[in-house]
């Protein structure tokens, strides 16, 4: 079984392209399902049947894990199942007779103008460090880049003469995104000092390096921004991806087409662009019922 899975994420890497990020999570569904499955004496896929698979699902749920990650899970499950059957070591496929649960309502955490504000205001910028994280709290706010985008981004991606940043998205797939002045002046403060310093004389093309002058981890960019919402006394449940959030529900408060977020957050699917909708009403609602003298 842990043969067959090895093959399957070789396959996604070699032949579907899929990004690192995307084939570890498939490792860490699959590989929690086969161990189920091995606590179950379960050692062959031709006996696992729907069954088999809905009690596991039971189980993830009972054991408390989010409605998502089910859905996630299923969706591993039944993208894995097609391989085998493709690969001829199944006849049967048990996932044909399994609905997917329906996707929860979960609208993300949204940051207003004001705590924008305060949080870029956090980072000293008198420090090599903290111009870097200000330089970076300002890319992704102005770009809406993925935090695993922002830290593989080298120098060769920087067209700030422009107003564009190159990047590589899921599945490989490249946009171009445009960036603002004051992005580009707060980036462009930390390449010609707090960089150069970072370095140390060695040789590396990311955009954004650690203190010892390497490239710089999603964990550390996690870290930091949770670091950052404390010193700016901001109550919300804040990560990398709350700034592409924000990015997304600002351009659509402010008035920009739908079709044009999906595009500049990369998403295939306009479908997933479409929650920042939901944000962008409630937003709305707000407005209208604090400044409407009979709301």
């Amino acid at each position: 079984m842990n043969e067959d899975l090895e093959n399957y994420l070789h396959y996604l890497v070699v032949e579907r392209g899929l990004a690192a990020n995307s084939v570890q999570s498939y490792r860490q569904d699959l590989t929690q399902f086969i161990d189920y499955l091995q606590q179950h004496h379960l050692t062959s896929w031709g006996v696992i049947d729907q069954f088999t698979i809905l009690s596991y699902l039971e189980r993830e749920k009972k054991t408390g894990k989010a409605r998502n990650s089910v859905i996630h899970s299923v969706s591993s499950l039944r993208k894995f199942f097609q391989y085998l059957m493709r690969m001829k070591v199944i006849t049967v496929d048990p996932m044909q007779k399994i609905a997917t649960p329906k996707r929860g309502t979960h609208l993300p955490s949204v940051l207003t103008d004001q705590e924008v504000q305060r949080l870029l205001a956090v980072p000293d910028v008198q420090k090599k460090l903290g111009l870097r994280d200000r330089a970076i709290l300002e890319v992704l706010y102005a770009t809406g880049l993925r935090v695993s985008e922002l830290v593989n981004l080298k120098l060769q991606d920087l067209h700030l003469e422009m107003h564009l940043i190159q990047t590589l998205g899921k599945g490989n797939k490249e946009r171009i995104v445009p960036i603002d002045d004051v992005a580009i002046e707060w980036l462009t403060r930390y390449l010609d000092t707090a960089r150069s310093e970072l370095l140390k004389q060695t040789a590396n093309a990311y955009v954004f390096l650690n203190a010892h002058g390497h490239q710089l981890s999603r964990q550390s960019v996690w870290k930091m921004l949770k670091q950052m919402a404390v010193a700016a006394v901001i109550q919300k449940n804040i990560t990398p991806h709350t700034l592409r959030h924000t990015f997304a529900t600002h351009l659509l408060e402010n008035g920009a087409d739908l079709r044009t977020v999906q595009e500049l957050l990369g998403h295939a699917d306009i479908s997933t662009t479409q929650i920042y909708t939901h944000v962008s009403h409630e937003h709305l609602t707000h407005e209208y019922q604090k400044y409407h003298p009979r709301a």
